[in-house]
């Protein structure tokens, strides 16, 4: 789903329903990894060395990586706001965001690899792009309400 608002919409579900996630981190954890397909995409890696859309940042080493820098970062970015989070549980809403990304998109794309060095993705084809994408804006539809009734109880 490179590019798309799809990936929002289980994220802001599964973040809003979680007790334990960073809501900012969680989604930006979502998202991160299509930066891979718009490199690829913008400087013609598919086309001059044949790198695949979907390359090492969409499997589950690769992913990690963004994700754990991810965490390092907004660790310093909730330190410069004066906020305190602990690194594990950045760490593990990063981890949990970025792979959430990588099993959604390996149901889709034969270029994917998610348990690399293995070429193997048996995930391809268990959903159809209908239903992922069936579920991302289900999700959306439901984590949108649920998200607003969240800030009500928290605000009042």
């Amino acid at each position: 789903m490179p590019f798309t608002p799809f990936h929002f919409g289980s994220a802001l579900l599964f973040a809003t329903l979680s007790g334990y996630l960073d809501f900012l981190t969680f989604m930006i954890a979502n998202v991160i990894v299509d930066f891979e397909p718009l490199l690829v995409l913008s400087l013609g890696l598919d086309l001059r060395y044949g790198y695949p859309l979907h390359g090492f940042f969409h499997t589950f080493i690769g992913g990690s990586l963004v994700a754990l820098a991810l965490a390092e970062i907004m660790t310093k970015f909730y330190k410069h706001l004066g906020r305190e989070i602990s690194i594990k549980k950045l760490r593990i809403t990063a981890l949990c965001g970025v792979w959430l990304h990588i099993l959604l998109d390996s149901f889709l794309y034969t270029d994917i690899k998610p348990f690399f060095p293995l070429s193997w993705n048996p995930f391809y084809g268990a959903f159809s792009a209908f239903e992922v994408y069936g579920f991302c804006i289900g999700a959306f539809l439901l984590g949108v309400p649920l998200y607003l009734l969240r800030k009500i109880k928290t605000s009042s």
